[in-house]
């Protein structure tokens, strides 16, 4: 009996396996080099060794949300849990009513909120809690336990843990606890969680969340002025974590109050900077190589009001990172974010370099990392476009920008030498636009065609129909998707017309109908195909035209060296139509990795004068001299 091969999945599967969507498994294919190769399948829909993918996930730590927060049937996160029990108040039976009606979510349809809250906790360190020593500490309780009523007015305190020796990590801006429950999720009840809002309803609504996670981690919620008010000043210097969203719809902070308060180590921050009080708030609970990671938005980044703030920052050695993030990923709409990673020393202050990411390119939000081991290898990257370690001096010399792209290269930025070729290639296409239309006149005779459908051609072999995944020819008649119109095979600028496989590459291959060039020209047929395709419905998701159509559409009945005619004339304006798109497009590239090579000083304005404009300028000097 032969041994039984190994499990094949598809990437659909693997993005249900890892709770994510399909975005995500196709963009970890392209980003790193390390993801399985496919076993099996096609081109299209590869398949993979489902232990090797399995493998994979440990490795690169996109496992960890996984192992901590479980996985259902359907192998998605669960991130909603029905509760049990009635509150005492309408308030309470709303709430408990609207969770249970809550369908199971996937990672992939997460809100902005909760992605946000999941790649900054990513980012904390695994020491930020120590793993249990006995594995059935872990056992999943239901959050009730120790459940206290959300009447009244605080602090409301739950859990099924209630060891004070548990590190202790915060949110001082908590909202709803989504960023204390992504905790919950990772670490388990291995930590203890602390929230404050100065929302009292914004609170209750937090310990309710926080009552039903799994992991039965104790928690406690105060309601107050984090600023004021701070009720988790027990916890000043002794968190091992805060992971915190300012609400930015409130930059404003009680600065004349607290001019003298000892938080602001790093400066008093300006009237509207109330970010940067945040950012110190933060800092100012973390214990010795503690950790915070606290969203900021870019323009705080930048603002020369906190200049003196984020240089004290980058100085001391707090600040080891900015990330920053797509668009959409915060909890208020339109504000572009960046995550600041800072940490407490002990002792002698660390002046390693600050890491410098950017993945606000990624198409989807939710493609942002969600795990620590994916994160360690952004931080670890070579890819200077996305990831690079800035010396701290050089952020100063920089008025303490800490936007990450002003420190990281452009994705494909053009050299001089790049930028001196595509310029060429420019001046042929200018050359192709140059020579014009071709000219036309009336035809000499009204008479009307004779017309014959391509079924007919193809049983008199004067042409064949091929299947559409074979190798086109030079001279085939390519028909396209997406309604698009039928182009001609043309062959590489290499002088080898007749090789197979050496055309101009073409998307989106219909039909590949093969001519016989000693009865038909290709260019004649593609041109009178145009009309035909365009007309016929098209009732396919690819928007291309099938065989039994194909065939029964026409083409005039010409002599070959009429069609020739014909043909040329198609081609001379086929090449004019693809000259002028070329041009429009590379002509904005060029323009635009210009200004880019400008900025970055990858060339200087010092250009030659082409030797047509040299010549002209003497002709004209000459002439004034002639005429003197």
């Amino acid at each position: 009996m032969e041994p039984e091969g190994p499990e094949l999945i598809t990437a659909a599967a693997i993005a249900r396996l890892a709770g994510v969507g399909r975005a995500a498994v196709s963009n970890w294919r392209k980003r790193y080099p390390g993801f399985p190769a496919p076993a099996g399948g096609s081109p299209n829909s590869p398949t993979f060794d489902r232990t090797e993918v399995l493998t994979w996930l440990k490795e690169t730590g996109k496992a960890d949300q996984l192992a901590t927060a479980g996985r259902t049937d359907g192998g998605t996160i669960q991130v909603g849990a029905s509760r049990a029990g009635v509150m005492e108040t309408s308030f309470e039976t709303m709430l408990a009513e609207a969770w249970k009606r809550l369908p199971e979510r996937s990672i992939s349809d997460l809100l902005p909120g909760d992605l946000l809250a999941r790649a900054m906790v990513a980012l904390l360190p695994r020491l930020t809690a120590p793993e249990a020593a006995d594995p059935t500490a872990q056992e999943e309780g239901n959050g009730l336990e120790r459940y206290e009523t959300l009447a009244g007015d605080g602090p409301y305190r739950g859990g099924s843990n209630d060891d004070p020796q548990l590190p202790v990590v915060l949110d001082p801006a908590c909202g709803g606890a989504v960023a204390l429950i992504a905790v919950a999720d990772r670490f388990g009840a291995r930590i203890r969680l602390a929230g404050q809002d100065i929302d009292e309803r914004a609170a209750r609504i937090a310990a309710f969340n926080l009552s039903g996670n799994s992991h039965g981690a104790p928690y406690e919620v105060h309601a107050g002025d984090s600023f004021t008010d701070n009720q988790l000043g027990a916890y000043l210097g002794e968190a091992a974590a805060v992971v915190c969203e300012p609400p930015f719809d409130r930059p404003d902070w009680p600065v004349a109050e607290l001019t003298t308060d000892r938080r602001w180590e790093f400066g008093i921050p300006a009237p509207r900077d109330g970010e940067l009080a945040w950012v110190q708030h933060c800092y100012a609970h973390l214990r010795p190589h503690g950790v915070a990671v606290v969203a900021m938005s870019q323009r705080t980044c930048v603002q020369p009001s906190g200049e003196h703030i984020r240089a004290a920052l980058v100085r001391t050695g707090v600040l080891r990172a900015v990330i920053a993030l797509p668009k959409g990923m915060g909890s208020v709409p339109g504000t572009d974010l960046c995550l600041w990673v800072l940490r407490r020393p002990a002792g002698t202050s660390d002046r390693a370099p600050v890491r410098m990411i950017d993945v606000s390119g990624l198409g989807d939000a939710a493609d942002v990392p969600l795990e620590f081991g994916a994160w360690q290898q952004f931080f670890g990257g070579s890819d200077v476009a996305v990831s690079r370690a800035v010396e701290r001096l050089e952020l100063l010399g920089e008025g303490a920008s800490l936007l990450p792209s002003r420190y990281l290269t452009a994705s494909g930025q053009a050299s001089a030498a790049d930028l001196a070729r595509v310029t060429a290639q420019l001046a042929g296409i200018y050359a192709t636009v140059g020579r014009g239309l071709p000219r036309f006149a009336p035809p000499k005779t009204t008479s009307r065609h004779a017309w014959v459908t391509l079924a007919e051609l193809e049983r008199a072999g004067a042409l064949t129909i091929r299947a559409r995944d074979d190798t086109p020819r030079v001279g085939d008649v390519l028909l396209r998707t997406q309604g698009r119109p039928p182009v001609v095979a043309t062959a590489e600028k290499d002088g080898d017309e007749d090789a197979i496989g050496r055309f101009v590459e073409v998307s989106g291959i219909a039909q590949v109908v093969e001519i016989d060039g000693a009865r038909l020209d290709p260019h004649f047929v593609a041109l009178f195909l145009r009309s035909d395709v365009a007309a016929l419905p098209v009732a396919n998701t690819l928007g291309a035209i099938n065989r039994d159509d194909l065939r029964r559409c026409r083409i005039p009945r010409q002599p070959l060296t009429e069609q020739r005619r014909y043909g040329e004339a198609f081609r001379r304006l086929s090449e004019l139509e693809q000259a002028l798109t070329a041009l429009s497009d590379l002509s904005g590239r060029v323009i635009g990795q210009t200004i880019d090579a400008l900025t970055t000083g990858t060339v200087a304005p010092e250009y030659e004068r082409p030797a047509a404009s040299r010549a002209q300028e003497r002709d004209k000097h000459e002439m004034k001299g002639r005429r003197q």
